[in-house]
C-alpha cells in the first residue's frame, strides 16, 4: 500500500500516507518497507537513517539493502563496520531460511 500511495499507483498520489503505511508495516516487521523507507532516508540525503533502515532488511533477508549498504560504502556514506554487520546479518538470514521443504520448491520454480 506504501507504494502505491507514495507513487500513485492506482490511487490518488499521497507521499505522506504511503510513507505512514512504509512505517507501520516496517514497524510491524514487513523487511521490503523498511527498505523502502531507507531508500527514502537515502534519496533525501539523511544517510545515517538511511544506513540504520537497510541494516534491519538486510538482517532480515533482503538483499537489495545488502546491495544499498555496499554501494554507501563505496560512496564513503557508510562504515567498513557497518557493511560488514549486514552482510554477516544477511548471510545468518539466508542460512534461517533454508530447509529441505524450500529446496525441493525452488526445483518447481516456487
Amino acid at each position: 500500500m506504501g507504494y502505491r500511495y507514495y507513487y500513485g499507483d492506482g490511487v490518488e498520489q499521497d507521499e505522506a500516507k504511503g510513507i505512514r503505511c512504509w512505517e507501520s508495516a516496517a514497524v510491524q516487521g514487513d523487511a521490503k518497507s523498511r527498505h523502502s523507507l531507507g531508500h527514502l532516508e537515502s534519496i533525501n540525503g539523511n544517510n545515517d537513517r538511511a544506513v540504520r533502515h537497510f541494516l534491519i532488511s538486510a538482517k532480515m533477508g533482503v538483499k537489495e539493502s545488502l546491495d544499498e549498504i555496499k554501494a554507501m560504502f563505496a560512496n564513503g556514506h557508510a562504515t567498513k563496520a557497518q557493511y560488514l554487520e549486514g552482510l554477516m546479518g544477511y548471510q545468518d538470514a539466508v542460512e534461517e531460511m533454508k530447509s529441505p521443504q524450500r529446496d525441493e520448491a525452488a526445483k518447481f520454480g516456487i
